[in-house]
């Protein structure tokens, strides 16, 4: 649960889970609209692999990301979509509050 502590992190996961393929690094050098540095993007690959969140196979040159939410659901049913549902909920409050400049509750936007 410390690995999805982070916004970032939180982001990078739900997006390697919500693909059907592996996705490399480099495709997060932006989250959220924010410039990741390489070196603070590589710790938080790390944190999430240490997690068991996320495997990391390398190809080339390059790092291919798969989720290990399969895996994950077999021992703890239902708590990654309950941790993604809350992460689309949360990232939605925040662009409607970017849209229209006004503060909504996250239960109001949840409906």
């Amino acid at each position: 649960m410390h690995a999805l502590s982070d916004p970032v992190r939180v982001a990078i996961f739900a997006d390697i889970a919500m693909s059907n393929c592996s996705q490399n690094c480099t495709s997060f050098s932006s989250v959220e609209d924010k410039a990741i540095p390489k070196s603070t993007l590589s710790q938080h690959f790390k944190s999430l692999r240490e997690a068991g969140l996320i495997r990391s196979e390398r190809l080339g040159v390059e790092m291919q990301n798969l989720s290990r939410c399969g895996e994950i659901d077999k021992r703890f049913p239902g708590l990654l979509p309950a941790i993604l549902s809350a992460h689309k909920i949360q990232n939605d409050a925040r662009q409607h509050t970017a849209k229209t400049g006004r503060k909504k509750s996250i239960r109001a936007v949840a409906k």
